[in-house]
């Protein structure tokens, strides 16, 4: 099964119509189960409201397995923050993400360059 995390900034990139959308759009189907945390629905409603996106995002909420981490992930941060800095929201989604897959087997969605860069340092694909 092939299983990848989004970042905000992925669903938000297809949300506003920014260029490129139709690869991002077609690179989320190639995924059997798309994961994220909950931060990840208010990044891109807060996106949309402040460009005046009136669309409910709703279909793209609707492909997401939501992960709910039930402990700290101080550990999980730490690891992240050894490999480069990364803001806040960007260390939680990568915190999270290490939660659900410590092996990291999964693909880290994200346009984020910083996040990227400090995925594929951690081990993340794609």
């Amino acid at each position: 099964m092939k299983t990848a995390y989004v970042d905000a900034s992925y669903l938000v990139a297809l949300a506003l119509g920014e260029r490129g959308g139709t690869r991002l759009a077609k690179s989320l189907k190639a995924y059997d189960r798309l994961l994220a945390s909950n931060l990840l629905e208010a990044e891109l409603r807060s996106a949309l409201h402040r460009e005046r996106v009136t669309a409910d995002p709703g279909d793209l909420l609707s492909e997401i397995t939501w992960a709910h981490p039930d402990r700290t992930l101080s550990a999980e941060m730490s690891t992240i923050l050894d490999a480069g800095f990364v803001r806040g929201a960007d260390l939680w989604h990568l915190a999270v993400a290490l939660f659900i897959d410590p092996e990291r087997e999964i693909d880290f969605l994200t346009l984020d360059e910083r996040q990227r860069a400090v995925s594929r340092k951690l081990g993340f694909g794609p």
